[in-house]
């Protein structure tokens, strides 16, 4: 029952965090082709710092192909 309720809390965290994105459309610049492949690099190796800023970073393409919709 923890772990589900960690699960949840997670969701929501990430949920407000990319509202709160869309909401002030303060999205951080795209990462450079080398930046990614380092973190892509990383997340393989289980690193979930890389995990997020690969996630933050590629919020405006999201936003962009969810206003297009």
């Amino acid at each position: 029952m923890a772990g589900l309720l960690a699960v949840v809390t997670m969701f929501f965290k990430d949920l407000m965090l990319f509202v709160s994105y869309i909401k002030n459309n303060a999205f951080p610049q795209p990462l450079s082709e080398e930046e990614e492949n380092k973190y892509l690099d990383l997340m393989a190796e289980g690193n979930k710092y890389a995990r997020n800023m690969l996630i933050e970073h590629n919020l405006r393409l999201v936003a962009h192909i969810v206003k297009r919709l």
